[in-house]
């Protein structure tokens, strides 16, 4: 074989091979192809800034990729800045990094829930088996009845948290646990939604329980070691602390600054280690467990989830509660936070300590906010503004590409009813068009139709058929469009 041949096999080997690997996520886009509008990514900073300026938070990371790229990667404002909650200032405050690494708070519940559905990979149980069959002090009133499932999407009947702050319960982490495991329901199993740390806290003595390793020592070793997640652990170092973004001033529970260990006093009372909260990690790390959800349990050749065990966590088994669409330890569908993301597909989890995530399997992208919103006192205004309005500009990004895209958004406004059908197919046929002349390159066409279609979506606000929020969004969306052909 002469060396010519070799060198185009070789070639055409290493062409397959790039279009067959896994998504994985990459370096910041830059100048890439990634089908998404610069100018809403570039307006998120002034978002960020504005918030941070409103002492909503000392600081904050925003990490957003598309199709496994990054597209925006950027740090702000202070990871530690005060000494104490009467806001006084560090000598050298800390300044936000992009590897800073989070106290993520209830987030830590996903990587429980993927836990657990690593132990069904396993055919150690069945989500409606009840939970006392795997932890026989699980009893009490109706609790037999509780299943593993139920515990999963907060529907078991617990309480929101402990009747007793668990760090004043006397004993040890085991003490402590069996003093959840006593705790009684607060209804019958099934009765109503509930977001209850008791369920994960109980789910994470199921994964002990069955895999016979503490938590964090299984977590390790069967997610984050695997997805090669390096600045993710439960009780950092001390050697990271200058790394980590502080947390709460707490005189009540005589830690003074909590800064390098875990923030949420339960979780802290069980040494670090608990279903519901106690998790560290950064924003890059955060998404590649995000992009494996998104490849269906398998990033970069690793499997970490069956690709049934994430169409279980993905499917909305809440459809009894209206508003409150949950999967296995995700939630979806939350507009609250994910604004224009929102779907019935939608992945995300929000943190008490000021994180946030969202995961679309439609737009193929991952939305991180990361704050320390709690630093230094939890007495400061909700992270709930800028939560949604970083998952605006995303979806900002993603429908103003082209009018192909503003069509999506269409549908997307006429799928959750925000829209009549006759509204969608007037716009939906102004937009073809306009998409028409994008193809043609014809710059004064475009630009002459998005008028139009601006004007077209006055008139069906003033006929009462497009509702406030919905015309601020197609104005917004079509004047980012605008720009982008001027």
């Amino acid at each position: 074989m002469n060396k010519q041949r070799t060198l185009s096999i070789v070639l055409l080997f290493m062409l397959c091979m790039t279009l067959i690997a896994p998504a994985k996520i990459g370096a910041q886009a830059g100048d890439s192809q990634v089908p998404m509008h610069p100018q809403p990514l570039a307006d998120l900073d002034g978002e960020v800034e504005a918030a941070i300026a409103e002492n909503v938070m000392p600081g904050a990371v925003v990490f957003i990729a598309k199709q496994g790229e990054v597209v925006k990667h950027d740090a702000y404002g202070y990871a530690a800045r005060y000494t104490d909650d009467q806001f006084t200032e560090m000598e050298d405050p800390v300044a936000m990094q992009k590897n800073t690494i989070f106290d993520m708070a209830s987030i830590s519940k996903l990587f429980t829930a993927t836990a657990v559905m690593q132990l069904w990979d396993e055919g150690l149980f069945e989500l409606d088996d009840p939970v006392h069959w795997y932890i026989p002090e699980f009893t009490g009133e109706h609790k037999e009845d509780v299943t593993i499932r139920q515990l999963l999407t907060h529907t078991s009947g617990f309480a929101p948290g402990p009747s007793e702050r668990l760090y004043e319960v006397e004993g040890d982490r085991e003490d402590r646990l069996e003093f959840v495991l006593r705790e009684p329901l607060q209804q019958e199993p099934g009765a109503d939604y509930v977001y209850s740390d008791l369920d994960y806290i109980t789910l994470g003595v199921l994964i002990e329980r069955l895999s016979g390793d503490r938590q964090d020592v299984f977590v390790e070793h069967e997610i984050t070691e695997p997805l090669q997640m390096e600045d993710t652990m439960y009780n950092p170092a001390e050697s990271l602390k200058p790394r980590i973004a502080a947390t709460e001033y707490q005189p009540w529970t005589n830690r003074g600054l909590v800064w390098g260990s875990v923030h949420d006093e339960n979780a802290w009372s069980l040494d670090g280690v608990a279903g519901q909260a106690g998790l560290f990690s950064t924003a890059e790390d955060l998404a590649v467990f995000a992009q494996m959800m998104l490849e269906e349990g398998t990033y970069a050749g690793e499997e970490i989830l069956s690709e049934e065990a994430v169409e279980l966590m993905t499917t909305n088994w809440n459809e009894a509660y209206p508003g409150q669409d949950q999967g296995l330890g995700w939630e979806l569908n939350q507009s609250w936070y994910m604004d224009d993301l929102a779907e019935h597909n939608t992945m995300g989890h929000t943190g008490y300590t000021g994180t946030s995530i969202v995961v679309s399997p439609n737009h193929d992208s991952v939305t991180i906010l990361l704050t320390n919103r709690v630093h230094p006192t939890r007495q400061t205004v909700s992270t709930n503004g800028i939560r949604k309005k970083v998952s605006e500009k995303t979806a900002d990004a993603i429908y103003a590409w082209s009018a192909e895209s503003m069509q999506d958004m269409v549908e997307r406004l006429l799928t959750r009813e925000e829209i009549e059908a006759n509204t969608a197919r007037s716009l939906n046929l102004h937009l073809t068009a306009i998409s028409r002349y994008e193809q043609q390159d014809n710059q004064a066409k475009v630009l002459k139709h998005l008028e139009s279609f601006k004007f077209l979506v006055d008139y069906f606000q003033g006929l009462g058929d497009i509702n406030g929020p919905t015309y601020q969004d197609l104005q917004r969306t079509s004047d980012y469009l605008i720009g982008k052909w001027q």
